[in-house]
């Protein structure tokens, strides 16, 4: 049979399709985003969509499974925080037709704040858990998620990490299995959980959880690969792939894909057939808590750092004190910290934030996070999506009421204002918030790699759509001044951040302007040079913090493949060194 590379995200897009998902609503967010980029070649078939977070998504996705339908929600693991409040109700009622949540863990934190383990969600939720190791068990998973939530009435989710989700492995295709629809029959019992009903339901999830225990002892994704009985290793997901590189030949592995809950009958039947036992698991030590609980010797944790990534290098070194060879570079790599591109639309931004001395500016996830980097040094916290704008509100109520004379401002980007923003907003206005919400619209959401949202006016399938006006909404709010700037106009910037200041009445801004990587804008790019007569070399144009300028000797240089024109650093130049000339394309 034809055999494809896919990545784990482009093979989990594949397994839903042959799965026969039908309905498909996300947020995006790394490592999880290609799963639906992905979707879309399949719209013959299924309906996908980015929705405005992922509290909504999952509800969408779960309303649609209610419904009758196949459906299939995903978002990067701190999503699933702000999808928990619907997963757990889920539980409790059930479903009607399969459901199954992507969480995407990040461990190492390579784009993420933290690296929470969230198998534990599957525990505490009560629903089962599922987590591939490569690209094929993606495809074939995802389907048997599907049948295990529609036999077991549960919602499933399906864990990957950011290696499971990005690393490709080859694959096999099948032919899409065309789930028949269930009619959709009014339940009030089952899925109106109110507290009466929620008290009846709960029973029924802690028998379903034993009858899938009994199934995950038999079933086709736990398997036993028996080759001596000295060593065992009981390890899932990404993990069975390190330590398959580590562990002995003569090594056996018990090799679960149902995670939760675990097959105790099984686990313990292996257990008696080694003499030594290791947990192998990235992170948390979930598996080995519990088998512990239940009285089985095993090593794990002990050994196994429940920090970062692991790697086969990691691994052996932990479990058996063998160091990789290493050799030193002879040159050492200058340090390259991440900043904003050439021509953000952010940085005029946090260059004139960075010159007001009182200022706190609380900050968000997202491109502009950068913003609190040397030189610009703009931002003053970052904690999730639309922090910017609540926890910037506590901090204005706690300087209030200690005195201390400092201008607040809220920070959010454009997708992050639909995704949480408008509740801090309306908090801000409710609560007589001493802060200024400022919301950077650059047209997209950029730092998980360019998806609409509701201010795009384009779909996830690429149909048009109504674009919603953030000033409206801010306006219907009752922000009675809503500032909107272009932020490379650096005059026009500080005055919106003066008048603003100024305002007697509740007053925002809205720092507009494309993002240069949006492919269907045509873009104003021209290229800047400096005069070296006119330059003296006191390196101002340097503190916009923008890549393409350099110092070369005493004079300031710009990189011509990185410039793109922008003249944030002509306009600060004191001595009119720096010039745009218009690019010949």
């Amino acid at each position: 049979m034809e055999k494809h590379l896919l990545s784990g995200n482009e093979a989990i897009a594949r397994g839903a399709y042959e799965a026969g998902v039908k309905v498909c609503s996300a947020y995006p967010g790394t490592p999880s985003t290609e799963i639906f980029e992905n979707l879309p070649q399949y719209k013959d078939a299924l309906y996908c969509e980015w929705a405005p977070n992922e509290k909504v998504a999952t509800e969408v996705a779960y309303g649609a499974a209610i419904g009758g339908a196949r459906s299939l929600t995903a978002m990067k693991h701190v999503g699933l925080n702000v999808a928990a409040d619907p997963l757990f109700t889920a539980a409790y009622n059930g479903v009607n037709s399969g459901f199954v949540i992507v969480t995407a863990d990040d461990p190492s934190m390579h784009s993420s704040q933290n690296e929470q383990d969230n198998r534990r969600y599957a525990r505490f939720a009560k629903v089962a858990l599922i987590e591939p190791s490569d690209s094929q068990e993606c495809i074939d998973f995802m389907k048997e998620a599907y049948r295990i939530s529609e036999r077991f009435d549960m919602p499933v989710i399906f864990r990957t990490t950011t290696n499971i989700s990005h690393s490709k492995s080859l694959v096999t295709f099948s032919e899409r299995e065309e789930a028949e629809p269930i009619p959709y029959t009014r339940n009030t019992r089952k899925f109106n959980c109110a507290p009466a009903n929620a008290y009846r339901n709960h029973p029924k999830v802690e028998q379903n959880l034993k009858a899938l225990e009994e199934y995950g002892c038999t079933c086709p994704i736990n398997k036993l690969e028996l080759r001596g009985g000295k060593l065992g290793v009981i390890t899932a997901g990404i993990a069975y792939q390190y330590a398959k590189d580590v562990f002995p030949e003569d090594t056996s592995f018990l090799k679960l894909g149902l995670t939760n809950p675990l097959p105790m009958k099984l686990i313990r039947d292996f257990a008696s057939k080694v003499e030594k036992l290791y947990v192998i698991e990235e992170l948390e030590g979930l598996m080995e808590e519990q088998l512990k609980a239940a009285g089985i010797d095993c090593v794990g944790k002990e050994l196994v750092s429940n920090l970062y990534e692991l790697n086969p290098q990691r691994l052996r070194e932990m479990l058996f004190g063998v160091k990789p060879e290493t050799k030193a570079l002879p040159v050492k790599p200058v340090s390259r910290p991440p900043t904003l591109c050439p021509g953000c639309p952010h940085r005029g931004f946090f260059y004139t934030m960075s010159k007001g001395k009182d200022f706190v500016i609380a900050g968000d996830i997202g491109c502009y996070t950068l913003g609190a980097n040397p030189p610009l040094n703009a931002l003053d916290t970052c904690i999730c999506m639309g922090a910017g704008f609540s926890a910037g509100m506590g901090m204005s109520k706690a300087f209030d009421v200690t005195g201390q004379k400092k201008k607040v401002f809220g920070v959010v980007g454009d997708s992050t204002f639909f995704h949480s923003g408008m509740t801090g907003a309306a908090e801000i206005l409710y609560n007589k918030g001493n802060i200024i919400p400022v919301v950077l619209d650059n047209h997209i959401t950029g730092m998980t790699g360019h998806q609409d949202n509701p201010g795009s006016g384009y779909t996830l399938q690429g149909e048009m759509a109504a674009a919603i006006k953030i000033e409206d909404v801010l306006r219907a709010f009752g922000y009675q001044n809503v500032i909107i700037v272009d932020p490379q106009d650096l005059k026009a910037m500080q005055k919106a951040v003066d008048d603003a200041l100024a305002s007697e009445v509740p007053a925002a801004i809205i720092a507009r302007r494309p993002c240069l990587l949006i492919k269907r804008i045509k873009h104003d790019i021209g290229q800047c040079v400096v005069d070296t007569d006119k330059c003296i070399g006191c390196r101002m144009c340097l503190k916009v913090g923008c890549p393409a300028v350099m110092v070369k000797g005493k004079k300031s240089s710009i990189d011509p493949t990185q410039c793109v024109g922008c003249t944030l650093c002509a306009q600060v130049c004191p001595v009119g060194a720096i010039s745009r000339k218009e690019s010949k394309a």
